[in-house]
């Protein structure tokens, strides 16, 4: 167990003007952080998320082999009774998964919160905890969340919103935002938390009155774009596109060739000699 600590968070508006910084709860925030129980926590709802899914049929329960492949006796092989036995290609499963498993963890009460504070305190000690006096959307707009994340220069991180209890606008405002997720301070689990890298809470989740501020019409603010990562059929695809346009600039840059290439004048085909006929040898005459 660590010494107790006294957290303050940096405190904006639902448009991003920072406020004065806020003290966070004694009592969630006092420096706590257990890996162990963290990790088993973690493991445990990723668990209860598996489907059993595999399954596997055994000899009895595989189309065919009702009869014996050969007689018993006589063909000088080994005997077998069915082309669907365990050791026959194509034959049933020995011990196989049947999609009866069930992967699912319990763990106690004390045991979940005690993760889910950890995890608190750990974004707490990064500076990773934010609060926002109050998300109060008339409607849902994901454009003004975008700004507000933008404003806070967290827009292409994982953010993690908590809103004190179940606000619909804000939910559907962040819906569409693959980085964000939206929940009630009360349902935010220790893998939620520690996904995250950035977490705004409400301040009226965490027991903060703040008072309303006014404030101007802002800016906007532009958020560059990150490409998303290419997979490894993509970056072939790519480098090879980059190394075709540049044979094609190179080509283009280098002058021109132009090899006078003479053509040699054709020959004329020497007309073909007919063979000369050999004189006939004069026949000698008998004595």
């Amino acid at each position: 167990m660590a010494d107790t600590m006294n957290f303050e968070a940096a405190a904006y508006t639902a448009l991003g003007t920072p406020r004065e910084k806020v003290s966070l709860p004694q009592a969630t925030f006092d420096g706590t952080v257990n890996v162990p129980v963290m990790q088993q926590a973690v493991k445990a709802q990723l668990a209860n998320q598996r489907q059993a899914n595999a399954s596997t049929k055994t000899r009895g329960f595989v189309a065919g082999g009702n009869q014996k492949p050969w007689k018993q006796k006589g063909t000088g092989r080994a005997r077998q009774g069915s082309i669907r036995a365990p050791n026959w290609p194509g034959g049933g499963t020995v011990f196989g998964p049947h999609g009866d498993r069930n992967y699912s963890q319990t763990l106690p009460k004390q045991v979940r919160q005690l993760a889910r504070k950890s995890a608190l305190n750990a974004r707490a000690r990064e500076n990773a905890v934010l609060v926002i006096d109050q998300f109060a959307y008339d409607k849902p707009k994901t454009s003004q969340l975008h700004q507000l994340l933008a404003r806070l220069d967290v827009a292409h991180q994982n953010v993690l919103i908590l809103t004190d209890g179940v606000k619909t606008n804000v939910y559907l405002s962040g819906r569409n935002l693959p980085k964000v997720r939206v929940l009630p301070y009360s349902d935010a689990s220790t893998y939620d938390l520690l996904w995250s890298d950035v977490v705004l809470v409400e301040a009226s989740a965490i027991g903060q009155t703040l008072a309303p501020v006014a404030e101007k019409a802002v800016e906007k603010v532009k958020v560059k774009k990150t490409g998303t990562p290419k997979t490894p059929k993509a970056r072939k695809a790519a480098e090879t596109s980059k190394k075709a346009t540049a044979k094609k600039a190179a080509v283009k840059k280098a002058p021109a060739k132009k090899a006078a290439v003479k053509k040699a004048p054709a020959k004329p085909a020497a007309a073909k000699k007919a063979p000369a006929k050999k004189a006939a040898a004069p026949k000698k005459k008998g004595k």
